[in-house]
């Protein structure tokens, strides 16, 4: 198949649910085919886009940790829905070695997303503006996600079926929010439910799964001596294999809490050092320091992020956890040998443009410490986020309508660069703005706007993209 081929496809989620929805069937709704490899073993049996794949191997094919598992062999048997005449069609599939099957399925789970029983004090879902979309407020807390996609969940949703779908299938590790270990405080935190995630926590690890868990900390509920002994159940399970200590994040759509550790820089760093001697322990044990603070208390405590070994390889990266401890060492393997940098900045002052990167208010210094080098030579518009309010101030809840209205209105000759971790897969702002409508006004006050990753080398990439320049 030539490189540029394009493949056939759904146009879209909500549209591929309109055109197709199975009226004969249901209750068997299967995964819907979004897209077809041509000469693939699904192409050659006359699969196309828009069907539904009800079954794998005589199993309901509910997610894609099914067909994952069911379709590791080279011959599979599947039964098909095609919605245009409602027939049910068995097909066989065969394939050579190595070959993919060549069908690509309408996200990871089909028979519905496991939302969240419990109340959490803290959960961001409900401190969200009246007027969000109705998407923002579904509360995830599926199983399944958790294995294939590395989301954080509370286990206290999952029946007996569920415990042992993952020990047989030894969907490891899985990412739990355990936030805290006594029955009393997790009650307090999570609600009614809280104890049905110990149990299954504990059932999971006797049979060997590992366990990336995560501690929301909140002050006068979870901290201090309730903290202990959280790190200290974590510290007797070894398949506990990092937990991750992240702070109270609050908007203003709340009046529950007022204040956490961003406005107390003595009690964040209290907390480190109270975590200090867990993680020395731990790396005396294992080599590993498991207990791993998010960068937000190095932050507000005003001290220096640990070095790249103490996290263990990053296994909670997108938690928030080392990543401006892998942007500082980005940027200085960059300055090393700055001639690549400065070559972006050759080409941008050869033309008469500027440099401006967005950037939250909480990683702006240390973004400022790679884009306003000497060796680039640009700058950092820190975004206040004021629609969300609180203590919100990471790069990625940066909405437009902030980003809009603090950035000047005259952008002439400026390269602008947005972060992209502020758009979702459908490239929408979390105020609903889509990407391509922000651009536009952008470019409208005078800006050659990009949406790229602002990590040092993605970003100095893209830059030599954008301006003909290669390293």
């Amino acid at each position: 198949m030539p490189a540029d081929a394009q493949l056939p496809t759904v146009a879209s989620y909500a549209g591929a649910r309109a055109n197709y929805a199975p009226t004969a069937h249901p209750d068997a709704q299967g995964a819907l085919v979004t897209s077809v490899r041509p000469l693939s073993p699904a192409d050659d049996e006359g699969i196309e886009p828009g069907m539904r794949v009800l079954t794998v191997n005589g199993q309901a094919l509910t997610d894609m940790i099914v067909w994952l598992w069911e379709t590791d062999d080279d011959t599979i048997d599947l039964t098909v829905l095609d919605p245009r005449d409602d027939t049910v069609c068995p097909c066989t599939l065969e394939r050579l070695e190595g070959e993919d099957w060549g069908l690509e399925f309408d996200g990871a789970v089909f028979d519905g997303m496991r939302t969240c029983v419990n109340a959490c004090v803290f959960c961001f879902m409900t401190m969200l503006p009246k007027d969000s979309r109705e998407s923002l407020s579904i509360r995830d807390d599926d199983y399944r996600l958790s294995f294939l996609q590395g989301n954080f969940v509370t286990l206290t949703n999952m029946d007996d079926d569920d415990v042992q779908n993952v020990i047989d299938r030894c969907l490891s590790p899985m990412n739990v929010s355990l936030h805290a270990i006594t029955p009393e405080v997790r009650r307090r935190i999570m609600g009614k439910n809280a104890a049905r995630g110990i149990e299954v926590l504990e059932r999971l690890m006797d049979a060997g799964i590992e366990i990336h868990a995560q501690i929301v900390l909140c002050p006068g509920i979870n901290d201090g001596e309730e903290l202990d002994r959280t790190l200290a159940y974590c510290e007797e399970h070894p398949l506990i294999t990092s937990l991750g200590i992240v702070p109270l994040g609050f908007t203003k759509h709340q009046n529950r809490f007022t204040t956490s550790y961003s406005d107390d820089p003595a009690a964040a760093g209290a907390v480190i050092e109270q975590v200090r001697p867990y993680q020395q322990r731990a790396f005396e044990r294992f080599g590993r320091h498991t207990f791993q603070m998010s960068d937000e208390f190095y932050l507000d405590a005003g001290v220096e992020v640990p070095e790249a070994a103490w996290y263990d390889g990053y296994p909670q990266y997108y938690d928030g956890i080392g990543m401006i401890r892998s942007y500082l060492d980005d940027t200085a393997e960059l300055l090393k040998n700055s001639a690549r940098l400065r070559s972006v900045r050759d080409a941008l002052k050869q033309t008469g443009r500027t440099l401006v990167v967005v950037s939250g208010t909480s990683a702006a210094d240390t973004v400022r410490g790679f884009v306003e080098s000497e060796a680039l030579g640009g700058s950092v518009a820190a975004i206040q986020n004021r629609y969300f309010g609180g203590n919100v101030d990471v790069t990625g809840l940066i909405c437009a309508e902030d980003l809009l209205d603090q950035l000047p209105h005259n952008l002439e000759n400026v390269v602008l660069i947005l972060p992209n971790v502020m758009f979702n897969a459908e490239d929408m702002t979390l105020d609903g703005y889509y990407l391509n409508d922000v651009v536009s006004e952008l470019n409208s006050r005078g800006a050659e706007t990009l949406s790229v990753s602002t990590m040092p080398f993605e970003l100095t990439e893209a830059l030599e993209n954008a301006l003909g320049r290669s390293a």
